[in-house]
């Protein structure tokens, strides 16, 4: 029994532990807006996280701003953002080709 008590914490901190598909990628710092956030990339895809404290932000204004701030770290077009008010996915169409 006291085994199980001293294996518990260690098992729930595995549980709370996060795995991302941009851990260990580095982060580019970019303000759009008044609006912080670090972008991270890898591939085909963006990662931008919100740093400042901004009280109760509209999701479709901080989508704009974190499109825009993946756009400046990545110099490619950003197709589409999902995600939160505090961490948001782009897509990036980084061709070269243009039209």
């Amino acid at each position: 029994m006291h085994r199980c008590l001293i294996c518990l914490p260690l098992l729930l901190g595995c549980c709370s532990a996060q795995i991302s598909h941009f851990s260990g990628q580095p982060a580019v710092r970019v303000t759009v807006e008044g609006s912080s956030f670090d972008v991270r990339l890898r591939g085909n895809l963006a990662e931008a996280t919100r740093i400042n404290p901004q009280y109760a932000p509209r999701l479709g204004l901080l989508r704009a701003r974190a499109a825009r701030a993946m756009q400046a770290a990545s110099g490619c077009q950003v197709m589409g953002v999902l995600g939160d008010q505090a961490v948001m996915t782009g897509i990036l169409d980084c061709s070269s080709e243009t039209d």
